[in-house]
């Protein structure tokens, strides 16, 4: 068997790490940061969490804080611009996901004159115009682990899947104190965004012994702490578990992929602007239901890994115990249903084609153990509408 592994060159992992932020770049030779943020680390002061120590390391840093939430290609043009007229050497993702994805995005389109939709897969984005050290504040998403992000086409609405070397972070760190302060809807929806990576990479058709070792890791963790972080926000062995938790995840799922909920999920963000961790939530029992008999083993070690079947538990009652365990964990966690977020009935049902189409587009459903067809994808998003799954 072969297969390839691929992670960022240094990952620096502990509590106050981000303050030796201007140590990692010492190592690279790198001297002229764009930190790339969000408008709430500004307004918050959080952003200083990372200027601080670099000041005192006699490094000036600029700030592109323009960045929202699901990130879309006019976005990471406007980064493009602050980029291309600075004399940087290097880019900062700093905050949640989209932070993070969004500077990725930027390396990777300033490579070019092309628009993001040529970087989109099949494609393979190798190449990116200056590295990526990414700093997360969210235990959930792994972009600072992965080879992938994702962008929406402000125009289509239709979530772009950008893979390859380019979004590669050159190195990362990785300090669970940034998370003390996210708010419990946030903890809830990036914590199950962090286990369906590590469950999704367990399962997938692409999954390695390297994936695999990872992913479970990642499931101890995340099993055994995310109902503690989210009820005890101060407890700081859980956040720190969930940090390192959503890490491992991350760098699972960049070397097996995901699968069938990330390919459903991110037509539900780009249409209906649901938070990405928060659409995957929605999804998840269903879809693990649906997949259960042609991935029965690993679905069952992963509930006695993560802790919702006993050791002693059948595979095939331990893989029930899974799909009725992270129902009743979104239930905990007061996940709600798309009807319940809000959305307008009349516009999900009309878009069910065109999300079911673009789903398949993204070539995730290919990694599920059960692949669905158009139909079986129209499925699942009618049940998932108004129900807990």
């Amino acid at each position: 068997m072969s297969f390839q592994i691929v992670a960022p060159r240094m990952m620096l992992v502990g509590g106050g790490t981000v303050a030796q932020t201007a140590e990692v770049l010492a190592k690279f030779g790198l001297t002229r940061p764009l930190v790339v943020t969000d408008p709430f680390m500004v307004k918050s002061g959080m952003v200083n969490r990372v200027l601080e120590p670099l000041a005192k390391a006699g490094i000036t840093a600029s700030v592109f804080s323009d960045t929202i939430p699901e990130p879309t290609d006019t976005i990471v043009v406007a980064g493009v611009a602050v980029l291309r007229a600075g004399n940087y050497d290097c880019m900062i993702g700093f905050g949640g996901g989209s932070p993070i994805d969004t500077a990725k995005a930027m390396a990777i389109l300033a490579t070019g004159d092309k628009p993001m939709s040529a970087y989109k897969v099949p494609f393979a984005a190798d190449h990116a115009a200056m590295p990526v050290i990414a700093i997360p504040t969210t235990a959930g998403t792994g972009s600072e682990a992965t080879r992938f992000t994702v962008i929406t086409d402000a125009i289509r609405d239709e979530k772009m899947l950008i893979a390859g070397l380019g979004a590669l972070p050159l190195a990362a760190i990785v300090d669970y104190e940034l998370t003390f302060s996210v708010p419990k809807r946030t903890t809830a929806d990036t914590g199950v965004d962090a286990f369906s990576h590590a469950l999704e990479a367990y399962v997938s058709r692409r999954a390695t012994p390297f994936s695999d070792a990872n992913a479970l890791a990642a499931m101890d963790l995340i099993g055994a702490n995310l109902r503690k972080a989210y009820h005890e926000p101060d407890n700081a062995a859980a956040r720190e578990a969930m940090m390192l938790g959503a890490s491992l995840a991350g760098i699972a799922f960049t070397n097996a992929s995901v699968a069938l909920v990330h390919g459903m999920s991110r037509p539900i963000g780009a249409h209906f602007h649901v938070p990405h961790g928060l659409s995957n939530a929605m999804l998840l029992p269903a879809v693990t239901r649906f997949g259960l008999a042609a991935g029965l083993a690993r679905y069952a070690t992963a509930a006695r890994r993560s802790g919702f079947a006993l050791p002693t538990d059948s595979d095939e009652i331990a893989a029930e115990k899974l799909a009725d365990g992270l129902a009743a964990l979104n239930t905990e966690l007061s996940v709600p249903t798309p009807a319940g977020f809000g959305i307008d009935p009349t516009i999900w049902n009309a878009k069910l084609d065109l999300m079911a189409d673009q789903a398949l587009a993204s070539g995730s459903p290919a990694n599920n153990p059960r692949i669905p067809d158009k139909a079986e994808i129209i499925a699942l998003y009618r049940a998932v509408w108004s129900a807990n799954a």
